[in-house]
């Protein structure tokens, strides 16, 4: 799921979110979106929560990518947390 998120925020644009199956996936996950990214010259601002691998937060400053396992998902909601934000059609 995509949100725009810059009538809510002056931090970000988008929030990019998805969900990995377990700790591995999520880190592999993070892994090909900063090689993808990194082949195109883009360079993430901070990694935080590889290691722990519940919720991996990829900072790129113009949109941030929210990597959750489904429990963390669940509970943090950012779906509802920003539900002000509009929804990006893919």
């Amino acid at each position: 799921m995509v949100l725009d998120v810059r009538a809510c925020t002056s931090f970000t644009d988008y929030f990019v979110i998805c969900s990995g199956a377990n700790s591995r996936q999520i880190q592999a996950i993070a892994d090909e979106v900063e090689q993808r990214l990194k082949n195109q010259g883009e360079y993430p601002t901070s990694i935080e929560g590889y290691e722990n691998a519940e919720w991996v937060l990829v900072d790129y400053g113009d949109f941030v990518v929210h990597i959750f396992s489904e429990k963390a998902r669940t509970y943090y909601d950012l779906e509802r947390l920003w539900r002000d934000a509009r929804v990006v059609d893919l």
